[in-house]
């Protein structure tokens, strides 16, 4: 086992994931992907929130926040920023879909570098579409398929990111980040309340730019004055262009980053902004 992966079952350590883990044959669990900065976590309770709203809804055991954070933070006791992967299934049991109760879970924490930096995107519109499952709506679950078709089609078409819509042609978000677009001066992002994930920096940036939840059609995005992608790795990443539509840098987007660098000292004036990155 890499020196920057630790496993769990419970409260011990173990060596392996199980073979039974219903995380691995189900996509039974959640995970969160946090920035790392000078060796810790400035939004650590955001996202242990999240995980615990997850986990409540699949009615999967949470482990000891204590022992979590105190694990986490000995992955970076040497100060470095970086990338913190937090992932949590039910555990294992026995075959079939039905979980048992009062399962043991296991958990997985994993030390990853920032990606590469990049001042804005290039994105495409995707094919694939976000099935509309409202149980899971906003939460973190591993059963992130839709998604991986999706970056395979960013990749097909040399993109940094893909824009999705769910199955009745409603704008999403991006298939790893959240959507903000300018419209008449005010910050719109869709409704996380039928699927896709409701992510943290989405959470801060919603007061901090007095943005409004609202639905997107395609035509919302393409004639937007501005339009952004967040994420808790990355922050704030412009996109340049969308598809045949291109946008300049817009001054209202100078202020989103200055009210993000308030909320996260890793997305401060002077730190380098984080590429596209999935998960």
């Amino acid at each position: 086992m890499s020196a920057g992966v630790r496993l769990f079952r419970g409260a011990r350590p173990v060596d392996a994931v199980a073979p039974d883990d219903r995380g691995l044959a189900y996509g039974d669990g959640l995970f969160e992907t946090m920035r790392v900065h000078a060796g810790t976590v400035p939004w650590w309770d955001a996202h242990w929130s999240r995980l615990s709203l997850g986990a409540a809804r699949l009615s999967i055991a949470l482990p000891d926040a204590g022992q979590v954070r105190a694990e986490a933070g000995s992955l970076f006791d040497d100060g470095a920023h970086g990338v913190l992967k937090l992932l949590l299934t039910r555990g294992g049991s026995a075959r079939g879909y039905a979980p048992i109760d009062g399962a043991e879970p296991s958990w997985m924490l994993a030390r990853h570098p920032l990606p590469a930096p990049a001042a804005s995107a290039r994105a495409i519109w995707c094919d694939t579409r976000l099935a509309l499952q409202p149980a899971l709506a906003g939460i973190k679950h591993c059963n992130r398929l839709e998604q991986v078709l999706a970056r395979a089609e960013c990749v097909a078409a040399g993109a940094d990111e893909g824009l999705m819509c769910d199955g009745q042609g409603t704008v999403v978000s991006a298939t790893s980040a959240n959507l903000f677009v300018l419209r008449d001066g005010r910050w719109l992002t869709p409704p996380i309340d039928r699927c896709g994930v409701a992510g943290t920096c989405r959470a801060i940036l919603l007061p901090a730019l007095d943005a409004r939840e609202q639905r997107l059609q395609r035509g919302d995005v393409e004639r937007a004055d501005a339009v952004f992608l967040c994420n808790a790795v990355r922050g704030i990443l412009p996109v340049a262009r969308l598809g045949a539509r291109t946008w300049e840098l817009h001054p209202a987007l100078a202020q989103a980053h200055a009210a993000l660098g308030r909320s996260h000292p890793g997305f401060a004036p002077g730190q380098s902004a984080s590429a596209m990155e999935a998960g």
